[in-house]
């Protein structure tokens, strides 16, 4: 009999964090409205619909605000 090899389990993906977009403005301490307004001019961190939730990986918040800050 043969045994399936096991399978690596990926806790990468599993440790990943997902925000919504009121937690990214809490931390941006920014109005909801400005948020939107960045997402409609793809200019905002990328999002992702999840069912019919928007969510914002944390790593490419993290990514997106090191592109956009000042030197």
């Amino acid at each position: 009999m043969t045994s399936l090899p096991e399978r690596s389990h990926n806790t990468e993906a599993a440790d990943e964090t997902w925000l919504t977009p009121k937690e990214i403005c809490a931390q941006l301490q920014i109005p909801e409205q400005t948020f939107y307004q960045w997402r409609a001019k793809h200019v905002g961190p990328r999002a992702y619909r999840i069912g019919r939730h928007l969510r914002i990986n944390r790593t490419d918040f993290v990514a997106w605000l090191a592109l956009h800050a000042e030197e």
